[in-house]
């Protein structure tokens, strides 16, 4: 035989063995889609160091992981008390602070913590 047979038969093998397979069926699920409730997020606070803090933001560095800073703007609460602090004098940097956010965000929900006296 010549190579050109040999292929030809080849050819020929291959395509007789893959007509023996079945068509791929599609799955289909008829049951009821499974309902995940999400739990509502629940604010925390986080002990953190004043790095600035002003009348529109508040930047403070996190006390577990000092690389983590995070800048706050003021939710109402929060900016009545802060507008407190600030004519007192404000926070000054190196400050201790608790800040109650919702985790992810980037608004300051209330604000604990003594200032320190202003220089």
């Amino acid at each position: 035989m010549t190579n050109s047979r040999i292929f030809a038969a080849l050819i020929l093998a291959a395509g007789l063995s893959l007509a023996n397979v079945p068509a791929a069926r599609a799955q289909v699920n008829t049951s009821a889609p499974i309902v995940v409730k999400k739990k509502a997020k629940k604010p925390v606070w986080l002990k953190a160091e004043v790095i600035h803090a002003d009348s529109h933001t508040l930047m403070v560095r996190e006390e577990a992981n000092s690389l983590n800073v995070h800048t706050f703007t003021y939710a109402d609460k929060a900016q009545k008390k802060i507008g407190k602090v600030l004519d007192a004098g404000g926070y000054q940097s190196g400050d201790r602070i608790k800040v109650l956010w919702m985790a992810g965000g980037s608004e300051a929900l209330d604000i604990k913590g003594k200032p320190s006296k202003a220089i």
